[in-house]
């Protein structure tokens, strides 16, 4: 069903791109009997534009793991509350990011800060293609802006971690042993009152061998967050032989750099001049506000066509109003 659904929408984007191109051609049409039909011409022409690389985007999604969907983690670096907020801002561009595709979100774990943001975040992206299009979000990112928490009001320089991996269906078999998980159970939290979890319904599960390890606090039923982590597990098992298969490809490499100066993927800077730039594509996107509200597009690209280059990077159209 999935296959077929994925069949389907191509169909659909290819008699979507028959009736543009028809309907360009009848502004020419037009045009030729001498109507007026500059403005109209180039906004379909645009709408075009933006369509086709929608549809190039998808092409370069061919790998076994891009359809599926994404657990995005993500953790803040050295610098205690800087760094926490800076990690809860990320959170918040991939959840907004994802409201803008139409896909599903889930916060599966999250670690609250003593005074702001987040000490770690789990949460899943459902969506066709969500891992396949978060994959180049692996690695440090790096924000840099007068803090809000400094009387001073000095700049500060701050870093977090993003980790991407796909979740996989039932039809993938991890066998995991009895033996080399160890289960335990918590009270989740809450925000007080009514909010509080009476029962130790969160569990966290560690894979003995490989030392990874998946928690869920979100459902009140105990048996419901084990299911969820043993497939948040499962997940990053599949993740895990898969990058020793690749022999440690350098995307992985990348999201096991320190968080910390030097290492990161992509730089935010709100001060002393504003632009996100990503260091391995060489994407440039001069309104870091809208980049923080959700708008990935030009980095997906980006990333995307330079690893069908092999590596080299690839210039990347970001739109006439960001540029």
């Amino acid at each position: 069903m999935r296959d077929r659904k994925r069949i389907e929408a191509l169909l659909a984007d290819d008699e979507e791109l028959a009736r543009r191109t028809s309907d360009i051609q009848a502004y020419f049409d037009l045009g030729r009997e001498g109507e007026p039909i500059e403005d109209d011409l180039k906004r379909e022409i645009e709408s075009l534009n933006r369509f086709a690389e929608a549809m190039e985007t998808r092409t370069l999604l061919s790998g076994e793991t891009d359809p599926l969907n994404a657990i995005v983690v993500v953790h803040p670096g050295a610098g205690g509350t800087e760094s926490q907020d800076w990690a809860e801002m990320l959170m918040r561009m991939y959840l907004r990011w994802a409201e803008q595709q139409g896909f599903k979100t889930e916060i599966n774990d999250i670690q609250d800060g003593e005074e702001a943001g987040i000490k770690s975040a789990t949460f899943t992206i459902t969506g066709d293609y969500a891992f396949g299009m978060l994959s180049g979000e692996i690695g440090v990112h790096r924000l840099v802006r007068i803090s809000p928490f400094d009387q001073a009001k000095r700049r500060h320089t701050s870093f977090a971690s993003v980790f991407v991996s796909p979740e996989i269906d039932d039809s993938i078999q991890i066998d995991i042993k009895p033996d080399d998980i160890r289960t335990d159970t918590y009270r989740s939290g809450g925000k007080g009152g009514q909010h509080v979890n009476t029962t130790d319904s969160a569990v966290r599960i560690t894979h003995i061998p490989t030392g990874i390890v998946a928690a869920c606090q979100n459902e009140r039923s105990q048996h419901k967050n084990r299911e969820r982590a043993m497939k948040m597990l499962r997940s990053r098992l599949y993740e895990h032989e898969l990058e020793k298969k690749r022999e440690v490809t350098k995307k992985l490499e990348d999201s096991k750099l320190d968080i910390n100066f030097g290492s990161q993927i992509r730089s935010y800077v709100l001060q002393p001049y504003r632009i996100a730039k990503d260091h391995r594509t060489k994407v440039e996107v001069g309104d870091v506000d809208k980049v923080l509200d959700g708008y990935l597009e030009p980095f997906i690209r980006g990333y995307l066509l330079m690893r069908r280059n092999g590596g080299v990077p690839v210039a990347v159209d970001i739109g006439d109003d960001l540029e």
